[in-house]
């Protein structure tokens, strides 16, 4: 059963950590300004009332962005507080 489990599970842990390199890389200096140009032109699309023109695809994918980043941070929390509920007080 082991071996079964340790032959079932390398291809997919080698996919994983070939992924997790690429994705999960802090942004290189190079990438800060892109990022703060791609956040001020949403900002501007916004209050230019352009929203209602993105395409269904383009609201999808923002959404789940928005919901990782969003899932990141309370992963994030979790970890911190050493716990699921509350903090010590």
């Amino acid at each position: 059963v082991l071996t079964a489990a340790v032959t079932y599970s390398k291809p997919r842990l080698a996919t994983f950590w070939h992924y997790a390199r690429v994705e999960l890389v802090p942004p290189t200096p190079a990438e800060i300004p892109q990022a703060i140009e791609s956040a001020k032109g949403l900002v501007k699309s916004f209050q230019a009332g352009r929203l209602s023109q993105i395409t269904v695809k383009d609201a999808l994918r923002n959404g789940l962005v928005a919901t990782e980043v969003l899932l990141w941070f309370y992963i994030g929390e979790i970890i911190g507080k050493g716990s699921l509920i509350g903090y010590n007080v």
